[in-house]
């Protein structure tokens, strides 16, 4: 089944604010919370779409991505989140201070205990220009923090376990109670106990793992992927963090990227263009032979229908585009000079465009 649009989901439109965004939200988790709605596998479903939603919009970078790739932008990102993801991440939503869910469920967002998530992990990933317009599959090696084994933990004595520490002020309207995340335990409502040697203060270690990424066709410098769950794991078994691969192009020997296009500057002899020839020249899939008609201008493009790049949103494949050049020579040899000497007074060697002969700006708005 296809994914529904994330403001469609949401219900709001595309130029809605990220407060108008949390109050959509809000009222969905309210309406669809699983403790309002327990044993109600529907109610859960739409809990989890609103909150992947909200995930993705209330992140200015990821909602760029989206607005611009749609859901293809967003793969190894959001998605198939679980309760564990939704309560950890959304603190602002679900916990602390004028939290939505106390007035229906007891305060705490149903009694809960939030744990927290693990860091993310950033990197970068170079690829080939290849590699970029047709997709790929890198296995690469990741230095992560994991449970470290034998390490145990023991309930919070400051929150009792609950992750949440309550104030009551005295007031003249009367008592005022704010919750606030556990300093201690920072939340998980848990403490270590026992460490193993080499496991720090939170009973996390470093371990090197080899992780398989897909890359989709289609992706571009500078672009950011996410794989969520393999980044740092977190302290007493809390949703892992995110993996952030950061993609950067490895420059190619000939071919340049405009878009879903490649383009090639290809420079034919003044022989070449005048009397016509068959060239080979690179392309994404190696290399082929194009025809140069006799008389062709420098500055004429070829074009070769898609040999270019995959859309990432699946929208067809770029050309690659020849920028025609007429190479001349910039020294001659006496007997060279004669001979275009001879030339020179013919009729035929002296520009005369005619009118379907396209200047530069034509070219360029036909390109564009």
């Amino acid at each position: 089944m296809a994914k529904r649009d994330y403001y469609e989901i949401l219900g709001v439109d595309r130029n809605a604010s990220e407060a108008e965004i949390k109050k959509a939200y809000r009222k969905l988790a309210i309406k669809y919370h699983p403790d309002k709605n327990s044993g109600d596998p529907a109610a859960e479903d739409k809990f989890k779409e609103a909150a992947e939603a909200y995930e993705v919009l209330s992140n200015t970078e990821k909602r760029e991505r989206y607005d611009r790739f749609g859901h293809e932008g967003m793969k190894g990102g959001a998605g198939g989140m679980n309760m564990d993801d939704i309560f950890s991440q959304f603190g602002d939503i679900f916990g602390g201070g004028g939290n939505p869910f106390e007035s229906f469920f007891g305060g705490g967002g149903g009694g809960r205990t939030r744990r927290r998530k693990g860091s993310n992990l950033r990197i970068k990933l170079k690829l080939s220009l290849e590699e970029m317009a047709t997709g790929a599959e890198k296995k690469i090696k990741v230095n992560r923090l994991v449970a470290a084994d034998g390490a145990t933990f023991k309930t919070c004595s400051s929150c009792q376990g609950t992750g949440q520490v309550r104030k009551v002020v005295n007031t003249m309207l009367g008592q005022m109670v704010s919750s606030s995340t556990c300093p201690t335990c920072g939340g998980s409502g848990q403490i270590v106990d026992n460490l193993p040697p080499g496991a720090n203060s939170q009973g996390l270690e470093p371990k090197e793992e080899v992780i398989s990424i897909k890359i989709p066709a289609g992706v571009s410098d500078g672009m950011q992927l996410s794989m969520s769950g393999k980044g740092n794991e977190a302290p007493n078994g809390g949703p892992a963090g995110d993996l952030l691969i950061l993609i950067e192009e490895i420059e190619h020997d000939h071919l340049k990227r405009d878009g879903n296009n490649v383009v090639y500057d290809l420079y034919v002899s003044f022989i070449d263009a005048a009397l016509g020839s068959d060239v080979e020249i690179p392309t994404l899939e190696g290399k082929v032979k194009i025809k140069i008609a006799a008389g062709t201008q420098s500055g004429k493009v070829l074009r070769l229908r898609g040999k270019g790049i995959k859309d990432l949103n699946g929208y067809g494949t770029g050309d690659q585009l020849i920028h025609v050049n007429v190479w001349t020579p910039k020294s001659l040899t006496k007997d060279e000079k004669q001979v275009l000497e001879d030339l020179r007074s013919s009729n035929n060697f002296k520009p005369n465009p005619g009118k379907n002969e396209k200047g530069f700006f034509e070219r360029m708005k036909e390109y564009f």
